[in-house]
C-alpha cells in the first residue's frame, strides 16, 4: 500500500444452493487464496453464504440461523487475515430480513451494509422476502457487539490516509441515484459491490460500462463481485462476471461462466489527486454524514500486477488510437482555422526541416486550408539548410512540400549565420550553444519576416515534449503566431504522422512520410559527418518515450518522482536498466523546473489531451520554483 497502491480482489466461490456449510468452506478457501496473494480488500458475491437463488427458502428459520452461524464462523476465520472482507448474507434483525454485505476485519464483524434498492421485476422478486435497509446507518447491538448497520457506512483504514471503503449491493448501482454517490462524496475512495446479476444476451457489456462509468463519475475504485456457477439455473444463469475499475478504466475483468478470482491494484493517491483538482467533485464533498468505522491492515509495498503502459498518452487499442489521431488532427485544424479567420489571414509560413514536428504542422495546415477552401499554394513552406542539414532531410522536406502542393521556398542561411558570427566574434569551429542557437534564431527571423511580407502567420512546429524539457531555442523555434503541436507529446506526434502515412493514397507521399518517421530525431545544428546526422536529440536529452512517461505521471496525477520511477521500472523492464531510468528521470525533473520560463511566454495553441503546458490554463507554475524536494525524493531511493 506504499505510494497509494492497494491490492483488491473480486472472488466468486463455487457454491451449492442452501448448503451453508459447503459454501462457508469454499468462501474460507478463497479468503486464504486472496490474502496469500496480497489482497487487502476482498469482495464476495451477494448472499453467497446461502446462495442468491434460495427463493422462499429465505422464509425458513433454519436457513437464516445457519447463515448467521456461518457469518460468525467466517468472521472468526479472518482473525489472522490482513484484509477487509465483504461477504453477502441474509440477516434477520428486529423481525425484518435484510440482504446484507457484511464487512469483516481481524476476526470481527465491523459493519452490516444493507441493500437499499430491492428489485421487484422480471425474474427478481426480492421485495417478496427482503426489506429495504434503513435510510441512514446507525449502530446496533448484534451478537452482543456494537456494529454499524445500514447503507453507506464508511470503513476507514487506520494506517493509510485516504483509504476509505464503502459497500453497496447489486441493484443499488443500477438505480438512478446509487448509494455509492453519497459515499464517494463523503470520502470513500474504493467502492465495492456484492452482486448477483444474471446473464442475458448483451448484458455483460452494459454491466461493464455501468461499473466503469460509476468509477469515473465518482473518481473512485470499484470492485464488483458477481454470483456464478452453483446458483440455481431454474430460471436464470449467473456467469461470475467480476470487474475491477478505477476512474473509468477497467483494470481487470473476469471471463464469464468460470468461477474465478480477479486481482488488481487501485491507486488511492491517484484518485485523491484527481478529486482535489475536480472542482465539481469538491462542491459535492462533505454534504452527507455517514457512520465511519475504522479497520486495520498492515501498510506494505504492494506488488504491481496492473498494466503500466509504456506510452500512457497513447491508446493501446489500434482502432481507438486511429480514431484519436483523426480527432487530434481535427482539433489542430479547427484551432488554426479559427485563428486564421479571426485575423482575416489567408497565408501561413512554416519552416520545414524534414523532421516529424514540422511534417505534422504542415499536414495540419493543409487540412485547415482544405477545410476553409483556400488554395494550398497560400501555404509557404520554407526549407533553410545550414551547417547540419543532411541530404536525407533536405530531400524529404522538398518532396513533402511538392507532393502536398504547397509553395516551396528554399533559403540557405549559411552566409547570414556566418556574418552574424563575425558581428558577435563567434568562432565558426566552436560548436557551443551560441553556435546552435544562432541558427535557430536566424531561421525564426527569416520566417517572421516572410510572414510580414506575405501578410501571413508563422505556424509553430514544436511539440509538448520539447516544451517540457526546454529543448527549444528561446526567441528561436520557441516563437510563432500559433503553435499547432504545443500539446502533443513527441511519442504521439510519431503515431499521428504514421496514421497520415498509412491513410495516404499517394504512394510517393506515403514513402516520404515513412522515411521521415524512420529518420533519427535531430535539430541538425551541428555539422554532419559524411552526410549523416551527427546530432541525435535522444543521445543528449534522453529517450522521448521515457520523458513522455515522466511528464504524464508528474502532471496528470501529481506523482512523486519515486513513484514514477517505480512505475517506469515495471513498464520498461527489459528495455532500459534501472540506472538509465533513474538518470533520465533526474534529468527530466531538473530540466522541467529550470525551463519553465520558456513555457511562461508560450504562443497560443490548441489543447488536445488531458495534459497541457499552457501558462493560461493547464500549468500555472513560477519560473523560479526550486526542484530540490523532487530530487531529494529520488536521492532517497
Amino acid at each position: 500500500m506504499k505510494q497509494g497502491f492497494v491490492k483488491v480482489a473480486a472472488a466468486t466461490p463455487d457454491i451449492k444452493v442452501a448448503d451453508v456449510s459447503y459454501n462457508t468452506e469454499q468462501i474460507c478457501k478463497l479468503i486464504d487464496e486472496t490474502v496469500a496473494n496480497g489482497a487487502k480488500i476482498v469482495v464476495f458475491p451477494e448472499l453467497c453464504i446461502t446462495g442468491y437463488t434460495c427463493g422462499d427458502l429465505f422464509f425458513q428459520d433454519i436457513l437464516l440461523e445457519r447463515a448467521k452461524e456461518a457469518l460468525n464462523t467466517i468472521a472468526v476465520y479472518t482473525k489472522n487475515k490482513d484484509a477487509l472482507i465483504f461477504v453477502g448474507v441474509p440477516l434477520a434483525i428486529n423481525g425484518k430480513l435484510y440482504n446484507v454485505a457484511a464487512a469483516l476485519n481481524r476476526g470481527k464483524i465491523i459493519g452490516l451494509v444493507t441493500k437499499t434498492f430491492l428489485p421487484n421485476y422480471s425474474e427478481f422478486y426480492e421485495m417478496r422476502t427482503f426489506q429495504a435497509g434503513p435510510e441512514e446507518a446507525r449502530v446496533i447491538l448484534y451478537e452482543g457487539e456494537q456494529v454499524a448497520f445500514g447503507p453507506q457506512i464508511l470503513f476507514k483504514a487506520k494506517d493509510m490516509e485516504g483509504l476509505i471503503v464503502s459497500a453497496e449491493v447489486c441493484e443499488d448501482v443500477w438505480s438512478p441515484i446509487p448509494p455509492s454517490i453519497m459515499a464517494a462524496t463523503a470520502g470513500a475512495t474504493i467502492l465495492v459491490n456484492c452482486s448477483a446479476s444474471s446473464e442475458t444476451y448483451g448484458k455483460d457489456g452494459y454491466r461493464t460500462s455501468l461499473i466503469s462509468g460509476q468509477s469515473a463519475r465518482m473518481i473512485a475504485g470499484y470492485v464488483y463481485a458477481n454470483a456464478g456457477a452453483g446458483e440455481s439455473t431454474t430460471d436464470l444463469v449467473f456467469g461470475g462476471h467480476n470487474i475491477i475499475a478505477e476512474n473509468g478504466t477497467v483494470l481487470k475483468e473476469s471471463r464469464r461462466y468460470m468461477n474465478d478470482v480477479i486481482y488488481s491494484e487501485i491507486d488511492v493517491h491517484r484518485l485523491l489527486n484527481e478529486r482535489r483538482k475536480n472542482t465539481t467533485f469538491q462542491q459535492m464533498s462533505g454534504k452527507h454524514f455517514l457512520v465511519t468505522v475504522p479497520f486495520e491492515i498492515e501498510k506494505e509495498e504492494t506488488k504491481l500486477t496492473r498494466n503500466i503502459s509504456q506510452m500512457p498518452f497513447i491508446p493501446e487499442d489500434e482502432k481507438e488510437r486511429d480514431e484519436c489521431c483523426e480527432e487530434i488532427l481535427m482539433i489542430q485544424a479547427l484551432g488554426l482555422k479559427k485563428r486564421l479567420q479571426h485575423a482575416n489571414c489567408k497565408n501561413v509560413v512554416i519552416g520545414i526541416s524534414g523532421g516529424l514536428d514540422s511534417t505534422l504542422a504542415l499536414l495540419v495546415a493543409v487540412k485547415t486550408f482544405d477545410m476553409i477552401g483556400v488554395d494550398r499554394k497560400n501555404i509557404m513552406a520554407v526549407t533553410m539548410p545550414c551547417f547540419g542539414t543532411t541530404d536525407r532531410t533536405y530531400r524529404n522536406a522538398c518532396s513533402l512540400i511538392e507532393k502536398l502542393g504547397v509553395t516551396l521556398r528554399e533559403i540557405s542561411i549559411r552566409e547570414a549565420v556566418k556574418n552574424h558570427f563575425k558581428d558577435i566574434n563567434q568562432r565558426e569551429d566552436l560548436f557551443d550553444t551560441t553556435y546552435e542557437n544562432a541558427q535557430a534564431r536566424e531561421r525564426t527571423q527569416v520566417l517572421m519576416d516572410i510572414a510580414n511580407m506575405q501578410n501571413g502567420m508563422v505556424i509553430g512546429t514544436g511539440d509538448m515534449s520539447e516544451l517540457a524539457l526546454g529543448w527549444a531555442t528561446y526567441n528561436g523555434d520557441h516563437m510563432s503566431m500559433y503553435g499547432v503541436n504545443a500539446s502533443i507529446p513527441k511519442t504521439f506526434v510519431r503515431f499521428i504522422v504514421k496514421y497520415c502515412a498509412l491513410e495516404c493514397e499517394d504512394q510517393v507521399l506515403q514513402k516520404v512520410l515513412l522515411d521521415i518517421l524512420d529518420t533519427p530525431i535531430s535539430p541538425e545544428l551541428l555539422p554532419a559527418k559524411e552526410g549523416e546526422i551527427e546530432q541525435k536529440t535522444e543521445d543528449v536529452v534522453g529517450p522521448y518515450e521515457l520523458h513522455d512517461f515522466y511528464l504524464y505521471y508528474m502532471l496528470r496525477y501529481g506523482y512523486e518522482p519515486s513513484k514514477i520511477y517505480r512505475l517506469a521500472k515495471k513498464a520498461f523492464a527489459g528495455i532500459y536498466d534501472d540506472e538509465v531510468i533513474l538518470k533520465w528521470l533526474k534529468s527530466f525533473c531538473r530540466r522541467f523546473f529550470t525551463q519553465q520560463f520558456k513555457r511562461s511566454c508560450l504562443p497560443d495553441g490548441p489543447k488536445v489531451g488531458t495534459v497541457g503546458l499552457s501558462p493560461r490554463g493547464d500549468l500555472r507554475m513560477p519560473s523560479d520554483a526550486c526542484v530540490t524536494i523532487w530530487l531529494d525524493d529520488l536521492e532517497r531511493l
